[in-house]
């Protein structure tokens, strides 16, 4: 089994960026349920977690506040699974939920050490 990174990246710019409470009310337990099927097939690492819109970007000797300003997502929440390749990690990252609220998932399989 490898492990893979999955990172749920959400829109910050466009005119649908933000889902109404309605909508995250009903993002919420399908995501769980998401979550407790991956954590039930023992392929869970790491619970997910959710970051703040802020963050810090640091080039050379400068910080700057905030992620990068010319793109239009932000980092929504990550977290580690096992699978056996990227064809199931993409499987699994295709279930998630919150695809249908126009976030995108990206999956980056860890590199062993040398």
């Amino acid at each position: 089994m490898n492990e893979f990174l999955l990172v749920i990246h959400r829109d910050l710019k466009s005119k649908d960026a933000s889902p109404s409470p309605e909508q995250m009310q009903a993002a919420i337990k399908p995501f769980q349920d998401w979550i407790g099927g991956i954590a039930a097939q023992n392929k869970l690492v790491g619970a997910p977690k959710r970051w703040d819109g802020d963050g810090r970007t640091i080039k050379q000797n400068t910080v700057i506040n905030g992620p990068y300003a010319e793109i239009k997502e932000s980092i929504g929440g990550l977290f580690i699974i096992r699978a056996e390749d990227y064809d199931e990690a993409v499987e699994i990252a295709k279930g998630c939920p919150i695809l249908q609220w126009g976030a995108t998932v990206e999956v980056r399989m860890a590199v062993p050490a040398v």
